[in-house]
């Protein structure tokens, strides 16, 4: 299979006192045809990352290759041949939405009718409003319009759901499973673990501008070795201060960490467990506050690797790297 996009040892340092390195050698390799996605906090360097493959930062060093060619000699080509939206988009507030659909249909050879792109993001009945007028939800269901109007063989997008209500970003991932299916390569970021786990081929995780794990949704949650979490909570604030492990000697506990007042046993069988946590909390005296049994997911592989939920930062208002 054909690498749609392949990077190796890139960094990228931003000058200052100290100078800032977002990016500290960052290694992908992504097949055609697959959607990959690219996890991480605000800071990470992720975005970072992306603005380099998609050919709108120069690297510090390191080498890019996508769909086979260097910016330095084929910008012209790639451009022609990737769709980007990016995190924050902004169009002209005095067109309408089909205007800006045609005005970025003429910057291709060839592409697809501004009428099926508004459509396929479900824009139809906006065709007339002006982008002025737009939610934002609605403006970021445009950029994605217009990333994909060039009919691009790679799809780049940067938070593509953020902001959007459940509907919509429903939508947005069947117009992504559509885009796959047709054989095309999708390249995308999110702080969401369930649009990863649902939408992604692979992932790569990446904090403090360096990719700390990477490998299919399944394939990391078995590293964490189990695919079950308990998470409960106690009445008793003793039974909270108690140290991973005082917990992990029950069966098939295989690790434990603190949440707040929260307690989060990753285990390999649910139904062994539970009887023994239950007869270790009646010999202390302590009660159940709350208790939830579920699947583990990626999110908890992204505290397992940093310390920290991924989604927490979803509102953060950092910017996500410094820009030159």
């Amino acid at each position: 299979m054909s690498c749609a996009v392949h990077c190796s040892a890139l960094t990228k340092t931003y000058p200052g006192k100290p100078p800032v390195e977002a990016v500290r050698g960052i290694d992908l390799a992504i097949d055609e045809g697959e959607c990959f996605g690219v996890l991480g906090p605000n800071g990470a360097g992720k975005t970072t990352t992306i603005e380099i493959l998609e050919g709108l930062l120069e690297p510090s060093s390191g080498d890019v290759s996508v769909l086979g060619l260097n910016w330095r000699d084929h910008g012209a080509r790639i451009r022609q041949q990737i769709g980007i939206s990016l995190q924050e988009t902004r169009f002209s507030d005095k067109l309408t939405v089909a205007e800006t659909a045609r005005l970025f249909r003429s910057f291709y050879p060839r592409g697809l009718r501004p009428d099926e792109v508004v459509s396929r993001v479900g824009l139809e009945e906006k065709s007339n409003a002006w982008v002025k007028h737009l939610s934002g939800g609605q403006r970021q269901r445009l950029a994605i319009a217009v990333a994909l109007i060039g009919d691009p063989a790679l799809l780049f997008l940067d938070e593509p759901t953020t902001g959007l209500d459940p509907h919509s970003r429903r939508q947005l991932w069947e117009i992504i499973g559509q885009f796959r299916s047709q054989g095309r390569t999708t390249l995308l970021t999110t702080h969401y673990m369930e649009e990863a786990e649902r939408l992604c081929d692979r992932v790569a995780i990446v904090d403090h501008g360096r990719v700390i794990a990477s490998g299919t949704p399944r394939e990391l949650i078995a590293q964490l070795g189990g695919h079950h979490v308990v998470e409960f909570s106690l009445t008793a604030r003793e039974g909270a201060e108690q140290p991973p492990s005082f917990w992990i000697d029950l069966p098939t506990v295989v690790s434990c960490r603190h949440e707040g007042m929260a307690i989060h046993l990753t285990v390999t069988q649910p139904h062994r467990v539970l009887p023994a946590l239950v007869e270790r909390l009646e010999r202390r005296g302590w009660e159940l506050a709350s208790l939830v049994t579920r699947h583990a997911s990626l999110d908890d592989v992204f505290v397992t690797l940093t310390g920290r939920a991924l989604e927490s930062d979803v509102d953060s208002d950092d910017e996500e790297e410094p820009h030159e």
